[in-house]
């Protein structure tokens, strides 16, 4: 398999671990949500890092309340055997109100150890 060029696969092709973190992040389950994650794992989203449990756990929990958002999974590809890209479409009352945005996921243990997410 290439290890540059991402491949289109279907939504369901995903890990178990990428599809856990994203059911229970469109549903706000913190507290499952986190779980998906290595203990030393780092989120990137809108410029700002977040290392570690703790702080990906407060991420997520104020991503979750401070604006309200429809998302829908639109694709998913895949670089390699650790890295995939889940795209979502979301529209809410942040500013904008709507965009397209690509989850990019680097698993370690079949865990999320890194989570870049950007236009």
């Amino acid at each position: 398999m290439q290890h540059d060029q991402p491949r289109t696969i279907t939504p369901d092709a995903l890990p178990d671990v990428i599809t856990l973190y994203l059911k229970a992040h469109r549903t706000h389950d913190t507290a499952t949500a986190v779980t998906a994650f290595t203990g030393d794992a780092t989120v990137i989203d809108d410029g700002n890092t977040y290392e570690g449990t703790p702080a990906i756990e407060r991420w997520l929990g104020r991503s979750a309340t401070e604006f309200t958002y429809t998302t829908h999974l639109t694709g998913a590809q895949q670089t390699d055997t650790t890295d995939y890209i889940a795209t979502h479409h979301l529209e809410g009352n942040f500013p904008g109100g709507t965009i397209d945005l690509n989850y990019r996921f680097t698993l370690r243990d079949d865990l999320i150890e890194r989570l870049v997410i950007e236009p």
